[in-house]
């Protein structure tokens, strides 16, 4: 089970970038855990060093327990909202999003957002996030698609969120490392031929040949 935790950067009620990630929990594939964070209004301002209690503690654990993070945000004055560059000042200062697999996903045209996707990518870059771009997508929406549930209604985003979830998974399974296989750790009969760079090879010397997979973009 993959877990991916979902952060939207809005803190509007009907805000149309919490539909589209709410939607994204309700339609996610059954190998893959998404859960909606949903405590950014209650999140104290950052305090530099200071110890993390009540949300921010959930936030952190919430963040470290998570395969990958999908952030969908508004702009606001050209960048980020201030509510979710605070919660990315925690999780910096924490050390939460060094190495941790991130990727956004757009609702609005193009032009729009541009600012606070820079700045939701800096701010990934400066905490050590590893951005997933072929999971990355842009599908501008309208409100009138939001039913009273909350939900997105637009099909054509229920599409786009299983292949980008599929391709998360996907690209989080090339950089896990894999299991030694049992011959390599119990075996004598079949030792591991090193290469002349040093690197392991086959039992009998050849290279295996595999090829990755092709992602979707």
């Amino acid at each position: 089970m993959t877990r991916v935790l979902l952060i939207s950067g809005s803190t509007l009620a009907g805000s149309l970038h919490t539909a589209a990630l709410r939607t994204a929990a309700r339609f996610a594939p059954q190998e893959i855990n998404a859960t909606l964070y949903e405590d950014l209004r209650e999140l104290p301002a950052f305090v530099p060093g200071e110890m993390p209690r009540g949300v921010v503690a959930e936030l952190r654990a919430l963040v470290d327990a998570a395969d990958a993070v999908l952030f969908s945000t508004p702009e606001y004055a050209g960048s980020l909202p201030g509510s979710l560059k605070n919660l990315l000042d925690w999780l910096v200062d924490g050390g939460e999003l060094g190495g941790k697999p991130a990727a956004w996903l757009s609702v609005v045209r193009p032009g729009v957002d541009e600012g606070a996707r820079a700045g939701l990518e800096a701010v990934l870059e400066h905490g050590g996030a590893r951005l997933l771009r072929p999971a990355c997508i842009r599908l501008p929406l309208e409100m009138a698609s939001i039913d009273a549930g909350g939900i997105i209604t637009d099909g054509r985003l229920h599409v786009a969120l299983q292949d980008m979830l599929e391709t998360l998974v996907r690209a989080l399974s090339e950089t896990r490392p894999r299991p030694q296989p049992s011959w390599q750790a119990h075996s004598s009969v079949y030792p591991v031929v090193r290469r002349p760079d040093g690197s392991g090879g086959s039992p009998f010397g050849h290279a295996s040949g595999q090829s990755a997979p092709k992602w979707l973009s």
